[in-house]
């Protein structure tokens, strides 16, 4: 209860606490705290500031210092999104003094991998810590006189508790500053910077335009529908052309606005997840219970193709006379094909999507939800353009008894789909979701015994029926599953039964065998830590982030990525290549594409030996030749392993 308890403090706090100091403002002055109690957090944190003057050797540096009181610890200005709310620097704007670099902290913050967090690295700072940065003056300012102001906000905790976020104001004066440690150099260091990266790709995205983004967003949308996760699904995108050819004109044109509606709904939606609750493309499918969602939806698609029974979607094609299947096609039926079969290519970031993904989700909100509805209209100007211009499809025969063959094949076809979600389960999830299926089969069935002509009430207890069945069915299968179904029961279900069997052949396999001299040297990403070791050793590094549901990566790694010619220029230049998979809720994953700019894969970031903060990233798509370059770019790493 207490560490829920806390998680929910957490994220209430980080909630508001993401308003920077300037936007704050509107709530009271500095110095108070954003919800109340600004007198108990002063007494739990106090600041304290001074610059020095230049010298000939060294610049003014700015320090700013923030004791804390024993027992509590306030979070670093680098802490990753996702958890805590870091600790923000902000100075009110003068014309006699900039900054010159960014703000370095001494001690640097205590790192640990917090669980409440799903091991979320933290960076905590305890009893005092002084941040310092270079800053120029301006000529004949009168150091004596100069007043600095600006407040850092924070969120103070103990172990039990945190206060909400709070601004602590400082006036910083001309002093003596402190000591630098000797093993930081006062312009920098040459390791990995979080910020610094941050800086240098804020300032690459800057250089382009909204515009520039809406175009190349646009042409990622009609490249969209060529992608492979997009493949599975074509079945409902040529039904839909098929049963069009036998429309009018006017009709076929409403249809694919329909059908295009429902499509531009995912990507407003999808945009909203980005600018409210920083969900990035294909984030969805890293749940497990979405997952399962889906596949149980495709998979009553697919029965309703089959026959077996009919979605009560008027015009969803289902079962019915072949002569009226063209007439049978209705609006709300265009529009759930639309926002199904887009939901289903999620998985996938195509060319000149990447860059685009990336510029919109750092943007303001207007950008974002621009951006997005550019890839949408990207991907739904096919249907567009063949709703104007019918003759486009008349190819396609009339319609007639073939056509309930071919609602047939593709009702095989999305059950290949559901084959397809099952690529990306975690293996104790694939027999209960089967059995799971195989209730909606028998709930489906219990539906369509009731006829037509049937009262409502007769109707309504077959689906009340069938829905118990399926609920109870659900229960058996996932009883202790918290992302599925919240708690826990007093039984066990098939997939405790599941994961148990797995974890044991996986304990058995663990040591068994040796890599291959023809595979590929990965090593897991297990953290950003890790991963600053690396770069701090002076190695040249490559991460893949990738994820078993995104259908794009595994063609681009199997085609371009994991190939000879690639192994050979890693293993000259003693190249260490880390694989970041985003599969399900990996927080450290997702803390390295929040520092890279944007939450999507596919990603590649290759970090240079000696300038990690200029990383070569390839988001979306890349060939073979890009990333060759991209190594010969990078360098060696300076020592072997």
């Amino acid at each position: 209860m207490g560490t829920r308890f806390t998680v929910l403090l957490f994220a209430l706090a980080t909630l508001f606490g993401a308003f920077s100091p300037a936007q704050a403002q509107q709530f009271g002055p500095p110095g108070g705290s954003l919800f109340g109690g600004g007198g108990q957090q002063q007494e739990v944190v106090t600041v304290a500031a001074q610059f020095t003057a230049p010298t000939a050797e060294k610049p003014a540096r700015l320090f700013i210092t923030a004791t804390i009181k024993p027992g509590w610890h306030i979070y670093s200005i680098s802490q990753a999104p996702g958890g805590p709310v870091r600790t923000g620097i902000e100075l009110k704007q003068s014309d006699v003094f900039g900054l010159r670099g960014d703000f370095r902290a001494v001690p640097p913050p205590e790192k640990k991998n917090e669980p409440i967090f799903d091991d979320l690295l933290v960076e905590i700072h305890h009893g005092s810590v002084t941040w310092h940065v270079p800053i120029e003056l301006a000529a004949g300012v009168d150091l004596a006189t100069l007043r600095i102001e600006g407040w850092i906000t924070a969120q103070p905790c103990d172990p039990n508790t945190c206060l909400p976020p709070n601004r602590f104001p400082f006036t910083a004066t001309l002093g003596k500053g402190m000591e630098l440690p000797p093993t930081e150099p006062a312009g920098g260091m040459s390791g990995f910077d979080a910020d610094k990266l941050r800086e240098n790709l804020r300032g690459r995205l800057q250089q382009s335009s909204m515009w520039r983004e809406i175009v190349l967003g646009f042409l990622g949308g009609i490249m969209l529908n060529l992608m492979p996760c997009v493949l599975p699904v074509i079945g409902l995108k040529i039904l839909s052309f098929v049963e069009q050819a036998g429309h009018s004109r006017w009709r076929a044109l409403v249809l694919n606005i329909w059908y295009s509606l429902g499509l531009l709904s995912v990507f407003l939606l999808l945009a909203s997840l980005a600018v409210f609750a920083n969900l990035g493309w294909g984030h969805l499918f890293k749940y497990p219970g979405f997952n399962i969602t889906m596949a149980a939806v495709v998979f009553v698609m697919g029965l309703s193709f089959l026959d077996v029974w009919e979605i009560p979607i008027p015009g969803f094609v289902g079962s019915g006379k072949t002569v009226e299947l063209a007439e049978k096609e209705g609006f709300s039926g265009a529009f759930a094909k639309g926002v199904i079969t887009t939901i289903l290519a999620t998985p996938c970031t195509g060319p000149f999507m990447g860059s685009a993904l990336a510029w919109a989700v750092n943007q303001p909100p207007a950008n974002t939800y621009a951006v997005f509805a550019s890839v949408g209209l990207g991907m739904a100007s096919p249907y567009l353009l063949i709703g104007a211009f019918p003759e486009l499809i008349r190819f396609l025969p009339k319609p007639g008894a073939w056509m309930e063959t071919f609602k047939q094949v593709m009702g095989f076809v999305l059950l290949g789909t559901v084959v397809y979600i099952f690529t990306f389960l975690d293996w104790p999830y694939v027999v209960p979701t089967i059995g799971l299926l195989f209730a909606i089969w028998a709930a489906c069935w219990w539906i369509s015994r009731t006829p037509p002509t049937a009262d409502p009430g007769a109707k309504a207890r077959a689906w009340l029926e069938a829905a118990a069945f399926v609920a109870a069915l659900w229960i058996l299968m996932f009883p202790g599953i918290d992302e599925i179904v919240p708690g826990r029961y007093a039984f066990g279900g098939l997939y405790d039964v599941m994961a148990s069997r797995f974890d044991s052949a996986v304990q058995s396999r663990r040591h068994s065998g040796n890599r291959s001299s023809d595979e590929f040297p990965w090593q897991p990403f297990t953290s950003r830590a890790d991963f600053e070791r690396l770069v701090a050793a002076g190695k040249t590094v490559l991460i893949d982030f990738t994820a078993d549901w995104c259908a794009t990566c595994k063609t681009l790694e199997a085609l371009n990525l994991n190939t000879p010619e690639t192994r050979k220029l890693v293993e000259q230049n003693g190249v260490v290549v880390l694989k970041a998979d985003w599969t399900h809720q990996q927080t450290k994953v997702t803390e390295m594409l929040d520092i890279l700019g944007a939450r999507q894969v596919p990603t590649i970031a290759i970090f240079p030996a000696g300038d990690p903060t200029n990383p070569i990233i390839f988001r979306g798509w890349y060939g073979q030749q890009n990333v060759l370059d991209a190594l010969q770019e990078a360098g060696p790493s300076k020592r072997a392993l």
